[in-house]
């Protein structure tokens, strides 16, 4: 049920279609077929009776369905699950489509799971196959796995990211830069701080970082280092102060001014989010009825042809003679050619519109893109000024400034004040 709410979730993707379930004696909707092989999975001892494979292009990349249905097959060949249950769903996000296929792994004539010896080496080679055949850009870690890209993310770091409002990738840079700029503990606790993290122990003797949101982040993870290579070049994390320790000084120093400042700055950011969001949503909906408009045109104009195409038959006695005759025939042949041609225009018609909302949609995730890097940019921003304005490593007495140039998120908070400060005016925390 969890899959199959996964791939039916239409809040996180922009179009989703149920294009194919196959080989299920329930056809009625995709939990209902995932349901009926968790069933017949119970007369065996197979834990996992579902195999899932995700089919996603490079960015950029116009993939035709039939395209992609050739590379399921393919990967349906190569994984030994040929002829097996199967249900595919396509889903458009940010401008590209992807699709989802789900096999049953219960071979019901020996009521047995399929056994898939070594499948992640085969699929890997499979899709190095299908890139070398597209012409697409080899990715660096097919040509060498130390060649992996060390700004990769896991779902737990991309989570922890859309917390903070930040994109992972940059965050994950912003670590790494940190580190390699560092030779101990105190240039690397610096270097946080300038970014508006802090250097904390955590729960288990480890290493960790505080953002003024409270946000913990494991420097190991972070980073990209051994738990052991962090240990030999910060040391003993035991004279740090803990996460909760961290958390309080921030509270202890967040005065209402700062807090005004990062509210202030943060619903700017999210004026602008929204804005996006109602022009994607506007997109998706207009998108989503020009679609329902040519699936009904198209149905009004098949149920049209198949009249006509039954017209051709003659009645009566004079039917009777174009059988004997063997005209029936020849016109049932006929009417055939052009149902089949009748749906492969339908298919082309409807692809041809799908591809012009994904470009339309790709333009738009562009847009996206520069909106996430600048929001990024401004975040950390203020992470910097933030910790700038904490100092919590340094002189507590020491006056801490804002500058203009940041102010411009405060959305001039002081506006209703008679005084208007100028480039050189500072505020007093």
């Amino acid at each position: 049920m969890q899959l199959a709410r996964h791939l039916m979730n239409a809040e996180e993707n922009e179009h989703v279609e149920v294009y194919e379930l196959r080989g299920f004696a329930s056809e009625a909707s995709l939990s209902n077929a995932l349901q009926e092989v968790v069933a017949i999975s119970k007369g065996t001892q197979c834990q996992q009776m579902l195999f899932s494979l995700s089919v996603n292009p490079p960015v950029g990349e116009a993939v035709s369905i039939a395209e992609f249905k050739v590379a399921i097959e393919r990967a349906e060949a190569t994984l030994g699950l040929s002829d097996q249950p199967r249900a595919i769903v396509f889903h458009e996000k940010e401008g590209r489509r992807h699709a989802h296929v789900v096999w049953s792994r219960i071979d019901t004539d020996e009521i047995k799971a399929i056994n898939l010896p070594h499948f992640k080496l085969k699929l890997k080679d499979l899709s190095k196959d299908l890139y070398l055949e597209h012409s697409w850009t080899l990715p660096d870690g097919f040509k060498d796995k130390s060649l992996r890209d060390p700004m990769t993310f896991s779902r737990e770091e991309w989570q922890q990211a859309k917390r903070a409002k930040q994109d992972p990738k940059q965050l994950k840079a912003m670590f790494k830069e940190c580190w390699e700029a560092s030779d101990n503990r105190t240039s690397f606790r610096s270097a946080l701080e300038e970014k508006g993290f802090f250097l904390s122990r955590g729960d288990r003797r480890g290493f960790v970082a505080v953002d003024y949101r409270g946000e913990v982040y494991a420097i190991a993870r972070w980073s990209g280092q051994k738990v052991k290579d962090v240990k030999t070049k910060l040391g003993d994390p035991s004279s740090l102060p803990s996460v909760e320790e961290t958390k309080a000084q921030i509270a202890e120093r967040m005065t209402g001014l700062i807090k005004r400042y990062i509210r202030d700055a943060e619903t700017a950011l999210e004026t602008k989010e929204v804005a996006f969001d109602l022009k994607q949503a506007q997109i998706k909906e207009r998108h989503c009825a020009a679609r329902q408009k040519l699936i009904e045109k198209q149905a009004e104009r098949w149920a049209d042809e198949t009249v006509a195409r039954a017209s051709r038959f003659r009645t009566g006695i004079a039917g009777v003679w174009d059988w004997l005759t063997g005209k029936s025939k020849a016109i049932a042949k006929q009417n055939e050619e052009e149902a089949y041609q009748a749906i492969k225009r339908d298919d082309e018609e409807r692809e041809e519109q799908r591809q012009a909302q994904l470009e339309e949609r790709r333009e738009l995730h562009a847009e996206l893109l520069e909106l996430k890097a600048k929001h990024s940019d401004e975040v950390a921003a203020l992470n910097a000024d933030v910790a700038s304005y904490l100092d919590l490593g340094g002189d507590h007495d020491q006056q801490h400034v804002v500058d203009h140039h940041h102010d411009k998120n405060l959305n001039r908070t002081n506006r209703h004040q008679d005084h208007q400060p100028d480039r050189g005016d500072v505020y007093e925390l």
